[in-house]
């Protein structure tokens, strides 16, 4: 069966094939009577529009590239769906490219086969990669780095805030010995909150050794094993309070706690970070840090959208977090 064709549409509606075009891009050209029986004729014959001809045309692929090396977890779950759901209101699709190959992420960014790209990746996409980004002038927001640039933004939780109000927040009731298990080495948000930690420590005189920071890598089973092996032959002194880079790694502490014989809350506080779902049902549950997830990605589109439509050079924003205080952190007894 022969494809139909814009002329073909354009004959059966008694019109010009400029104002089919226009019909099917919504043009306030065309008056609504005979845009919709446009539309009619077009759906009745089965005609389907050339995309790449017309994206060819308009040098837009109507497509947004997100660019990480995982995409699990609670996190990334809300990030890709409020990405998605704006970009779909305004018209545009998202691909998600994921890969831990540098060169797979370089290619796919260097294709523009984008209109921008949205990157959370700090550690395969270094220096020498968004200096490409800039040469090529490639619409981009990064949401794991603090930067900005003509068509540059970024689009960041203020992790330092929280981790320094997280800790002052343990301080306030009463505890001195405050470890951290921290997250993935290379992410902005773990050496934010890190540094937010410390800060809020050092404020008050507090010590703060090398072996208050345990490994974590914002999954729970890591940060399990690290404090069994830390605390399973007494030989290392107990804190009085913890803060973990984020809930997994806070679930982890607690469950490696509970089967050395420590309870939390009442020998040991521990707050995390993110508030993932099951952070109000854990027992006990936990103490963390709110982010507004959706916002930072909707924020991250319409700031993207912005830099293409040229309305807005790059920018950088911080989201402010919120604690959100449950069960898994009390007052210390003396």
């Amino acid at each position: 069966m022969k494809k139909a064709t814009i002329k073909d549409v354009a004959k059966e509606a008694g019109v010009s094939i400029s104002t089919v075009s226009n019909a099917l891009n919504n043009s306030p050209l065309v008056n609504e009577d005979t845009k919709n029986r446009i539309i009619q004729v077009a759906e009745a014959i089965k005609y389907v529009p050339n995309m790449n001809g017309k994206m060819l045309k308009a040098r837009k692929s109507m497509t947004v590239g997100f660019f990480s090396s995982s995409v699990s977890g609670h996190y990334f779950y809300i990030l890709v769906d409020s990405m998605f759901k704006e970009l779909r209101r305004r018209g545009f699709g998202l691909n998600v490219v994921i890969s831990r190959d540098k060169r797979v992420l370089l290619s796919n960014i260097l294709s523009k086969n984008f209109d921008g790209i949205i990157i959370f990746d700090n550690e395969r996409v270094g220096e020498h990669e968004v200096e490409l980004i800039l040469q090529n002038q490639i619409k981009t927001v990064f949401l794991d780095r603090d930067m900005h640039e003509t068509d540059i933004s970024s689009v960041l939780f203020d992790s330092f805030k929280s981790g320094y109000d997280l800790t002052k927040y343990l301080i306030h009731l009463g505890h001195k010995r405050i470890y951290f298990i921290e997250g993935d080495e290379y992410t902005y948000d773990n050496l934010e909150r890190k540094r937010g930690y410390v800060a809020a420590l050092k404020e008050i005189g507090a010590e703060v050794k090398e072996e208050y920071f345990f490994k974590g890598m914002f999954e729970e089973s890591y940060a399990y094993n690290d404090v069994i092996s830390r605390f399973r032959l007494g030989n290392f002194p107990i804190p009085d309070a913890i803060v973990a880079a984020n809930d997994y790694s806070t679930i982890g502490c607690i469950k490696a706690f509970s089967r050395l014989g420590y309870r939390v809350p009442e020998d040991i506080s521990v707050v995390g970070f993110d508030d993932i779902e099951v952070a109000r049902y854990f027992t006990p549950a936990l103490t963390t840090v709110r982010n507004p997830i959706a916002r930072q990605g909707i924020r991250a589109v319409e700031l993207l959208m912005d830099m293409i439509n040229e309305d807005a050079k790059g920018s950088s924003e911080h989201l402010a977090g919120e604690i959100i205080y449950r069960d898994s952190a009390k007052a210390k007894i003396v």
